[in-house]
């Protein structure tokens, strides 16, 4: 079993902060998770989400993405990225 590619600290219920970092973005893959979540950026430039069927697209500063639960997804770093904190609210 493979190590997850981030730290976590809970921030309350459902809600956590994630960190991700650069130097690991090769270990990012498409992977499902079982409920929805609403993702927001906290830290960090140069990475981008992508859900099943659509194109990447630049996660950004004051912005909301939601993802589906078992909707298949990946975050991708762009070169130059650096370490990406979020915050994940699961439903």
């Amino acid at each position: 079993m493979r190590d997850l590619p981030f730290t976590e600290e809970t921030l309350g219920q459902n809600e956590f902060l994630r960190h991700f970092r650069a130097a690991d973005a090769e270990e990012m893959v498409w992977h499902q998770d079982p409920e929805d979540r609403i993702v927001k950026l906290v830290e960090g430039s140069g990475w981008m989400l992508q859900l099943d069927d659509q194109l990447p697209v630049t996660i950004m500063e004051n912005a909301f993405y939601f993802i589906p639960k078992l909707c298949w997804h990946r975050l991708i770093a762009m070169p130059g990225c650096t370490d990406l904190k979020l915050i994940i609210k699961k439903r």
